[in-house]
This record gives structure tokens, sequence and C-alpha cells, in this order.
């Protein structure tokens, strides 16, 4: 059953990195074998033989499968590293061409008319969540204020923006639910200011103690942005989903909501003369 699972996430992986279906099922068969034939590699594939020579050939000009011409013919895939690092490539290549063609691209509207007082967007995902936060975290003019409801979206990647934050002279707070929590942040990010808030109810619903919601992340930049996150965890207390709503604008009401909401969270460790009026 294993084997099973993992030669089935193999071959989806490998769609995901865009390879065709008949492609990923035959270097996965490959993979498998030390060499085979297209007899062998459509018995273990289950790919139609006529459909192997295909397959095998888009995998050669991707540099994933070598050809000995003998009689028959015998493939064999290149070593699994090496095939990860030809896919990277690939994928790296792909990314970059995208992200240069789209910023290419001429806009529809002027800046002026582009710029928005309000907004509210949604997210859902931890990677694309975990992103934003990140982005909102190096576009910071003055002030950064985050609260932790979940231990899993404490990250490396997350550490190193809130350092880098502070180090560029941003007023970073951070707030956590738990004391360990608090702790790991505390010797990671020294000169940060890092504590226990009073919103110990983002971890769980008051009114329903079944709901296996959290509130996971508060993060308020400059004032007038905001993400909320929350997720849903499985038995074990780990993230099975999240999701995200993002707000702009310093009369967004989901703003002053969040504003007013964190400065009671922060308690005695923010300064008072900075608290919503």
């Amino acid at each position: 059953m294993n084997d099973r699972s993992n030669h089935q996430r193999a071959v989806e992986t490998l769609q995901q990195l865009g390879l065709k279906e008949y492609e990923s099922k035959c270097f996965v068969a490959l993979a498998q074998l030390s060499k085979g034939t297209a007899k062998e590699i459509s018995e273990i594939s289950e790919v139609p033989r006529t459909r192997v020579y295909d397959a095998i050939r888009v995998l050669e000009t991707k540099g994933l499968v070598e050809v000995q011409h003998s009689n028959p013919q015998q493939f064999r895939a290149v070593s699994i590293a090496e095939a990860a690092e030809t896919l990277r490539q690939e994928y790296e290549s792909r990314t970059e061409t995208l992200v240069e063609a789209i910023n290419g691209l001429e806009p529809t509207l002027s800046d002026s008319e582009q710029e928005v007082t309000h907004e509210v967007w949604a997210l859902s995902g931890s990677t694309p969540i975990g992103n934003r936060t990140q982005q909102l975290i190096t576009a910071a003019d003055s002030e950064i204020i985050l609260v932790i409801g979940h231990a899993d979206i404490v990250t490396d990647p997350l550490i190193d923006h809130l350092r880098e934050a502070h180090e560029r002279g941003i007023s970073v707070i951070v707030g956590t639910t738990t004391e360990q929590v608090r702790n790991q942040l505390q010797e990671a990010l020294p000169a940060v200011k890092v504590f226990v808030s009073q919103l110990g109810w983002l971890e769980s619903s008051p009114l329903d103690a079944s709901d296996e919601t959290t509130i996971s992340r508060l993060l308020l930049i400059d004032r007038n942005t905001i993400l909320v996150s929350s997720v849903h965890k499985t038995s074990t207390g780990a993230i099975e989903t999240e999701k995200a709503v993002f707000g702009r604008g310093f009369d967004n009401g989901l703003v002053i909501i969040a504003r007013r909401l964190m400065a009671t969270g922060l308690g005695a460790t923010a300064d008072p003369g900075k608290r919503e009026e």
C-alpha cells in the first residue's frame, strides 16, 4: 500500500512540474528499473506500448532519460538527484520567464487610477499567506505588530524578515498566545519586543469547545494594512488548511477594528501614546 502511495505521489508531482501523465508514469517506471525496454516500461507503468515511445522521446529531450540503441532499444532514467536538478532549473527558468513577461505588460490603467484606498482580499493556503506576510513586513515603513496564534506559522523566513525589518529601523512588536512560542521568538529575536498577548481566545472559540479553528496570525503594518488568517487543525493539532483576509486603507473598517483589538491585546507592552484613540 505504501509503495502504491509513493508511486502515485511521484507521478502526480512530476505532472505538477510540467510532465504529462504518460511521461510521468514512464519516468517513475524507469526509476524502478536499472534499464528497460518499451515492453517492460509498459507493463510496469500501465502506459500503452505505442505511447511509451512518444513519452520516452519527450523525456530524452528533457534530459531525464538515456537511450541505448540496441535491438530492442533499452532505456534508463538519469539519477533522481540529476532529474531533480534538471526539473528545478526548468521550473525556475519558466518562473523567471513568467515574471519577465508579466512585468513587460502595459497596465490598462494609470498609476493614479489604480490607487485604491479601501480594499479587502482573500487568500488561501499556508504558503501564499506566508509569502504575503513576508511581503507586507518587507514593505513596512514604520511599524509592524504581529500576534501569532499558532506555533506552526513561526518559520525561519518569517523570523529573518522580522529581524531584517528591525535592523532597518522599523518598530517591531510580536505577541504570542503561549509562553513557549514567546521564548522561541525572543531567543531568535533578542532585540525585538516579544510578549504573551492578552488574546488567548485566539486559539479557540470561547463559545464552542468543539471548534477546531484557530486565529493563526494578526498582522498590522504601519497602522493601515492588516492581514488576519485562521487555520483549521487536525486531531493532532497540525494545520490542515489556512485562509486569510487582507485589508488596506487607513479608513478601512477591518483595519480600525484590528487596530483597536490589537491595542487591547498588547497590554502594557505597547507605548500608550501609540494606542488606538
